[in-house]
This record gives C-alpha cells, sequence and structure tokens, in this order.
C-alpha cells in the first residue's frame, strides 16, 4: 500500500489507491485506517498522504542489516577511489533496491537515492545479483519483466538477459552502458555471505560524457570487485 504512494500521486484518495493496488475500497480503507492509527498516514478530507514516520522503516531495515553497515567503509572507498557514486543494492523481485548509498554531487537525470527502485533486467546491478542466483528466482524476473526498451542498448529478451547473465558470471562482474537510461554506465560485482550466497551487489556508475564504458572499466572494475570480495570477506564468507 505504502508503494501506491508517488511522485504522480502523492495525495491519492481512496479510489486511486484501490484502482493501483487492485484492491477493494473496504479492504483499502481497513488498511488505510491501521497506516493511520501507527502514524504512517494521515488524510485530508479524501485525500491520503504519507506521514515522516514512513522515514522511519528505512531505518529500521538499515540498523537490523549488517550487510548495510558493513558496506558504508567500502562504498566510501570505491567512490573516493574513482570519483564516481558508489551503492549497494539487493533484489526483491524483479527489481534491485538502493540500500546504501555514496553520491557525488553531479546532476544526472536518474534520481537515485536509498530506497529507489531499478528494474534487474537493464542494470548491472541486476545482471550481478542474478547472475549467481538460483534458476527458478531467475526464471521468476523473466517471467515478471516486461523487457521494455528504456535506452538503446537495453536487452530486448529472455535469451539475450540469459546470454549476459552468463558473460557476467564468466567474468565475474557486470558492466552496462545504455540500458536502464541514455548515457548511464554502470558496473557491479556480487557480495557472498559466510554460506556463499550472493546477498548484495557493490556497484559504481558514470556518465559517457565522462568516461567510454572501457574507460570506466579499466577505472573502476578491478577497486569494485576487490571491495565487494573485501566486504564478503567482512560478512565470513572465505571462498
Amino acid at each position: 500500500m505504502l508503494l501506491a504512494f508517488d511522485e504522480q500521486h502523492p495525495n491519492p484518495s481512496l479510489a486511486e489507491l484501490a484502482a493501483k493496488t487492485d484492491l477493494s475500497r473496504p479492504a483499502v480503507r481497513r488498511i488505510l485506517l491501521t497506516l493511520q492509527k501507527l502514524g504512517y498516514v494521515s488524510n485530508t478530507g479524501s485525500r491520503w498522504s504519507l506521514t515522516p514516520r514512513v522515514l522511519s522503516i528505512g531505518q529500521h531495515y538499515s540498523a537490523s542489516h549488517a550487510l548495510v553497515e558493513a558496506a558504508m567503509p567500502r562504498l566510501v572507498e570505491i567512490s573516493e577511489y574513482t570519483g564516481e557514486s558508489a551503492s549497494l543494492g539487493v533484489l526483491d523481485g524483479a527489481e534491485v533496491v538502493y540500500a546504501a548509498r555514496v553520491p557525488v554531487r553531479r546532476i544526472m537525470s536518474i534520481n537515485v537515492s536509498v530506497g529507489t527502485r531499478v528494474p534487474a533486467y537493464a542494470t548491472s546491478m541486476g545482471r550481478a545479483l542474478l547472475a549467481w542466483a538460483p534458476t527458478d528466482t531467475v526464471e521468476q524476473v523473466v517471467a515478471d519483466t516486461s523487457f521494455e526498451k528504456l535506452a538503446t542498448a537495453t536487452v530486448g529478451n529472455a535469451d539475450e538477459l540469459r546470454a549476459e547473465l552468463a558473460r557476467v558470471r564468466a567474468q565475474g562482474y557486470a558492466l552496462t552502458s545504455a540500458e536502464l537510461e541514455e548515457g548511464l554506465i554502470s558496473a557491479a560485482a556480487p557480495v557472498r555471505d559466510a554460506a556463499g550466497t550472493v546477498v548484495g551487489v557493490l556497484a559504481c556508475s558514470t556518465s559517457a560524457a565522462r568516461h567510454t564504458p572501457e574507460e570506466f572499466r579499466a577505472l573502476a572494475v578491478d577497486c569494485l570487485v576487490k571491495s565487494a570480495n573485501d566486504l564478503s570477506a567482512d560478512l565470513g564468507y572465505r571462498g
């Protein structure tokens, strides 16, 4: 329900929320009243809005997940070495969620902050997460993906995505250019827990105005892979 509040619908009505969530109006009303009692939403007349308390949800997630805390020094070292933004991403369904981020002060058309969600199929983070994911997870993502053409180089179908995942597994990292948006170049490397499961990715991104894909590969990939491996070791991975 909380995800139904967005930039296009910051103050939706009960009817609009029902339409966005495919729930009945009585069900939406019950949920809203519960969220209102908990302090996460408020209403003015027939319109509903989120309260600042929803920000605490992300804070509780960060506080309860060792991955986020352990990743922050690694993100700082990536950003300082490359001069570019660095991020921690985790898989949620067919999307990647930014769980932590160290930004640089440059303007790009994509507005990224902690909690931002991007499609897994068209991002380096998604590729690095899916490359070592169980087959059923990959197939579920494929089933839930429309393969919309977001930029000139966006993969167009499931077979192309599977081929890219094989490439990522072979080289140990993912690099994308002009897939999520024109001019955006990004690289990502997997982070493993003590059991060897890929639980997140460290990523770094730049603009085609500053680097070519090969220049960015030479600049960022070794640092990115080393930081991801170091973070994996921090989490207990000994592979």
